[in-house]
């Protein structure tokens, strides 16, 4: 078994859509990067490529490559997948700590678990996310920006 932890940032700004593991929310404000800037997503990446020992997202799509402007990180993740796949590994879990003051997510957060199940092609309960705020505390307390914490556990 082999354990790996994810952690992404993304500033929120006017004029993009807010996307949180795969789900648009409806939202005023949207996450900045050069992809679709989805900060669960890319900690779960992270996640899972840690636990391989294969480098982060980083390495994998740089944000220095015109091809993965915009690109929805759910390609990514699929990718992630056959990487994974590629080297004997199984997605034991994931659970996932987001931070964000707002919107609220717990509406949401049924309908991220299954969509990141469906690109991991994982049978239902093995990913687990969770929201919280930070009292109007630091950068995510202010709306300033949404954070994300993910672990996992591979299997070989």
């Amino acid at each position: 078994m082999r354990i790996g932890h994810g952690y992404d940032v993304h500033r929120l700004v006017p004029g993009r859509d807010l996307i949180l593991g795969g789900v648009k929310l409806d939202y005023s404000l949207g996450l900045e990067g050069h992809s679709d800037a989805d900060v669960l997503t890319h900690a779960v990446m992270d996640a899972l490529l840690g636990a391989a020992g294969l480098g982060d997202i980083g390495r994998h799509f740089p944000d220095s490559d015109p091809a993965y402007r915009g690109i929805d990180s759910q390609k990514l993740l699929a990718h992630v997948r056959e990487l994974l796949r590629q080297r004997g590994f199984r997605v034991g879990n994931i659970d996932v700590t987001l931070i964000a003051q707002a919107p609220k997510l717990a509406p949401h957060i049924r309908q991220m678990e299954q969509r990141l199940e469906a690109t991991l092609e994982l049978e239902p309960g093995r990913v687990n996310i969770k929201a919280t705020t930070e009292e109007h505390l630091g950068f995510t307390g202010r709306g300033e920006g949404i954070s994300c914490h993910a672990v996992c556990l591979l299997e070989d």
